[in-house]
């Protein structure tokens, strides 16, 4: 078998974020180990993420994960608790065999209504004359981001904060960003949102496993304490931002490679494996073109693994045929477990389904935004009873 690829030391620096001379005194102290060549030296991939994930994990115990926090922001739906993620007290892995509309009008409203309903409203012919508008080029989340400007446009209560009225805006927002994607989809608006959601996303008719697997994402993506892009959405709310806005900033948020678009190149890195690829050899490649850890691996604020990521897989062990998608998320975790000691999350998990679904690789960008909105218009809803421009920091001069 061919050597690995290995990393230059710029490259190594790089993902650490250290300057050379800082990796240089690792490697004096015994910390990371080199290989001398004529071109410079390299660095194992896999012992750099092993590194890498040693100095980002935090003490047992600390409520925050390791970084620069600048505040500390109270929450009344999502908590971290214990290794598990909990919505007002409620197991969101339980939460995630409950309908996905049901949950999230829970999560807008209080009130639990097992026959919830999401419709798009008025405005969404007119977001899908601008999102037809758009160049072949684009993608869905494109498409989402557009369409949710345009069924603002729609909305003559768009500025509203009145929380019932911010409510029933996000429950158009979300129909209307599925219903944009695909004539598919908008041929199943009377389905869950979900079955909508997979008509657009795959041609595949989905068996009841894959229905109940694609709704159990949207439901476990919903909050997850104070992300980038929530807290985005926080700082447009804190402006008193309508839902509309408030949702166009966490969008902007979310797509990023280290937050909303992990999944993609998770997906990208299990095809490889699943088509027969040497996982070791596919790892190390993620690891030489990533910007950050192993696509779908070590979130910080779970050290002993995801729990989104464990329940979404066992919803897709359900799923017939998942098999050869299984064995490879096995492979590649068993290795990157092994080396770096972090476990899957669930971005790897999201990379599973769209994978295992035949969705395009970024299908799991478009179920994390769609699922998310919810939580965002949840955290608005927090903001607007608070101090306006409480968000708006200070800066220092340091020029």
């Amino acid at each position: 078998m061919e050597p690995l690829p290995r990393l230059t030391a710029e490259q190594t620096a790089e993902r650490l974020g250290v300057k050379l001379e800082t990796l240089y005194a690792y490697v004096a102290r015994g910390r990371l180990a080199r290989r001398r060549t004529a071109e410079g030296s390299t660095f194992d991939p896999l012992e750099v993420e092993r590194f890498a994930a040693a100095r980002r994990r935090r003490p047992a115990g600390e409520g925050h994960s390791a970084g620069r926090p600048l505040m500390v922001i109270d929450t009344t739906f999502a908590l971290i608790d214990d290794g598990d993620l909990f919505f007002r007290g409620r197991r969101a892995a339980d939460l995630a065999h409950s309908r996905f509309e049901t949950v999230a009008r829970w999560a807008l409203t209080g009130s639990w209504e097992e026959d919830a309903r999401f419709t798009a409203g008025a405005g969404v012919e007119t977001a899908r004359e601008v999102v037809r508008a758009l160049p072949e080029s684009s993608g869905d989340r494109d498409r989402q981001l557009v369409a949710v400007t345009a069924l603002a446009v729609a909305d003559p209560f768009r500025h509203s904060l009145r929380a019932d009225i911010v409510a029933g805006a996000a429950e158009r927002i979300v129909s209307g960003m599925v219903a944009v994607l695909d004539d598919r989809a908008a041929g199943h608006a009377d389905d869950p949102l979900a079955v909508s959601l997979w008509h657009a996303l795959t041609r595949r008719q989905p068996s009841p496993a894959e229905k109940a697997a694609l709704n159990a994402a949207l439901v476990l993506l919903i909050d997850h304490d104070i992300a980038v892009s929530t807290l985005a959405a926080r700082a447009a709310a804190s402006a008193r931002a309508g839902a509309y806005a408030v949702v166009t900033a966490g969008l902007g948020a979310l797509d990023s490679p280290l937050h909303g678009n992990a999944s993609r190149a998770a997906h990208r890195m299990l095809a490889r494996v699943a088509d027969g690829d040497d996982p070791a050899r596919v790892v190390a490649d993620s690891v030489l073109t990533a910007s950050g850890p192993v696509p779908g691996f070590g979130h910080p604020l779970y050290p002993g693994g995801d729990p989104r990521a464990r329940t979404l897989l066992e919803f897709l062990a359900e799923v017939p045929g998942s098999g050869r998608v299984l064995s490879a998320v096995d492979s590649v975790a068993d290795l990157v477990g092994e080396r770096t000691g972090a476990h899957p999350t669930i971005d790897l998990a999201l990379g599973a389904l769209s994978l295992a679904a035949g969705m395009p690789d970024d299908a799991g960008e478009v179920i994390f935004a769609t699922g998310r909105t919810v939580g965002w218009i949840v955290h608005a809803l927090d903001e607007y009873r608070e101090q306006p421009l409480r968000l708006r920091p200070v800066g220092r001069y340091t020029g």
